[in-house]
């Protein structure tokens, strides 16, 4: 996770959406998941009540802010969307489904190997 791409408070909400999204995807929360979640919170600079917010936001209203994103910050996100979906080890379908789904709303196809 080292990058210098500085996104916007409300793309940061949309970003931990969809991380969250990602996460929640196979009904469980590793810890290694949680850790993610935590280095995330330290990089962008928030905290646990921010996640609250983030997963309080409309998930429609979140593929649309990352729909208007730069590309850079597009990539960003995908690239911190397949990180978290291996943190665990393990990338299980509905991760792989959710990941795919907001690469879509990005514009963005991924090649699933």
């Amino acid at each position: 996770m080292s990058s210098i791409i500085d996104f916007t408070k409300e793309e940061k909400l949309a970003v931990v959406k969809m991380v969250d999204y990602v996460i929640l995807a196979d009904s469980k929360v590793a810890p290694a998941e949680m850790r993610f979640l935590t280095q995330l919170m330290e990089r962008f600079t928030f905290d646990s009540f921010f996640v609250g917010q983030a997963r309080n936001l409309d998930k429609d209203k979140a593929f649309n802010i990352i729909k208007l994103m730069s590309l850079p910050k597009k990539k960003e996100l995908a690239k911190l969307l397949d990180d978290v979906a291996i943190s665990d080890g393990y990338v299980h379908e509905k991760e792989l489904i959710k990941i795919s789904e907001a690469l879509s709303h990005m514009g963005i196809e991924k090649e699933l190997s």
